[in-house]
């Protein structure tokens, strides 16, 4: 089959599997190839953290389509295949195997990458990340009741994975740089929340740490050496220190990258015919007037979305508010907005951070900038609402449950 008039979409995770859908729903009948560097079919990067890795969550349903689903509708899903360069001039992607794939609209889902701990032992068995599949996987197996688990980094893949791990009846010690867990994404207010519930699951939890080196005995992690020379002994280490953006093939193509591939709201790079999405793109977000890189499950959802209906020539501006939830013991959580670190002036809480059933509001000026729900559900429409009407809220009904959060909405 010849492809020179082919969509080609490189990254065949959530994202590439979203994009390619919405390309046949909206009337693409031409031919589209989907190319992906892991051996699985494309699935969803949540369930590793949550349900898969806790049991609760069989392996079929982290995928985003059965198996028959890319041959039923002429998807050509390459999987095993890294694409190694890009040349826009061409319109041809190359593979790691020389096999050239030719575009006419292409478009990057390539992700990220987990970043890796630069220290001596960083490289030792048992010192494990969760990205893909067979990670979770692994952490699986290594979670099993006794067992001590170390976990570096208390952002949200440090803190879900301590939790499962803790379910599973491992020990767990968490350490962070950091003087709270997320204390650069939610603040202190609602950071101490995460630090009390995981303390009160039985979690140590150790902060303002430097690690200095990862020990071991045959080439297997036993421990963690920290800079104040305190040792902690630990079977399994998981490093959660954030992710990178996979820009190098973007990069090396001559694409605008910042922080990700820079996009425009309609998810076109600075090359004609070339867009990308998910967590590789820095996109223009019109409602917040700035570019922004979101780098959760709902952003690799539907902004593919909006781009494969952009390559098809729709009017398809990304305005979604980011959105990101979390599941850990028996707090569950929602989150709508964008606020930067320090960029608000007030937190607001309606209900009781104690009994952790209240919803945080982020302000500056009065305006909501974000609203994070914790065990209080159908509020995401009108937090959502509450953001884009840019209207100054009082404060004293913000924070009364009797007041309904609809009521606060100019009129």
């Amino acid at each position: 089959m010849t492809t020179n008039s082919a969509y080609v979409i490189v990254g065949a995770g959530l994202g590439g599997a979203k994009a390619a859908q919405t390309l046949r729903e909206e009337g693409y009948d031409g031919p589209l190839v989907l190319i992906g560097a892991e051996q699985e079919r494309p699935y969803e990067r949540p369930p590793l953290s949550k349900g898969y890795l806790l049991g609760t969550q069989e392996r079929e349903a982290v995928y985003v389509h059965p198996q028959q689903w890319y041959s039923e509708h002429d998807v050509d899903l390459r999987l095993g295949a890294t694409a190694t360069a890009l040349d826009t001039a061409a319109r041809r992607v190359t593979l790691a195997d020389g096999r050239r794939v030719e575009y006419s609209r292409l478009l990057l889902t390539t992700g990220s990458s987990p970043r890796r701990l630069p220290v001596p032992g960083a490289d030792l068995d048992g010192v494990l990340y969760l990205r893909r599949l067979a990670d979770s996987d692994r952490l699986k197996a290594a979670f099993r009741p006794g067992a001590t688990v170390v976990v570096i980094g208390a952002g949200w893949i440090g803190l879900e994975t301590a939790a499962a791990a803790r379910a599973a009846g491992c020990e767990v010690v968490v350490l962070e740089s950091a003087e709270l867990p997320l204390l650069r994404v939610l603040g202190r207010e609602v950071a101490q929340v995460f630090a009390d519930l995981h303390r009160d699951h039985g979690v140590d939890l150790r902060f303002g740490v430097q690690i200095t080196a990862i020990t071991g005995d045959d080439g297997t992690t036993d421990g963690i050496l920290l800079g104040d020379g305190t040792r902690i002994a630990a079977d399994t280490v998981v490093v959660g220190v954030g992710i990178t953006p996979n820009t190098g093939l973007a990069e090396d193509a001559g694409l605008t990258v910042d922080n990700g591939i820079v996009t425009d709201q309609h998810l076109r790079t600075s090359v004609p015919d070339v867009y990308a999405a998910g967590d590789v793109a820095n996109a223009h977000h019109p409602f917040l007037g700035r570019r922004i890189r979101v780098e959760h499950w709902a952003n690799a959802l539907n902004q593919p979305q909006a781009a494969a209906r952009a390559m098809l020539g729709r009017d398809a501006a990304y305005d979604r508010l980011p959105y990101f939830f979390t599941d850990q013991y028996d707090l569950g959580m929602e989150y709508t907005g964008y606020v930067e670190p320090g960029g608000y002036d007030r937190v607001v809480f309606r209900g009781s951070t104690a009994t952790r059933e209240f919803i945080a509001f982020w302000l500056s000026g009065g305006r909501v900038l974000a609203g994070m729900n914790v065990n209080v559900w159908d509020v995401t429409e009108p937090i959502q609402a509450l953001i884009r009407s840019r209207a100054a809220i009082d404060p004293a009904r913000l924070a009364d449950p009797q007041v309904p959060l609809e009521s606060l909405l100019p009129h």
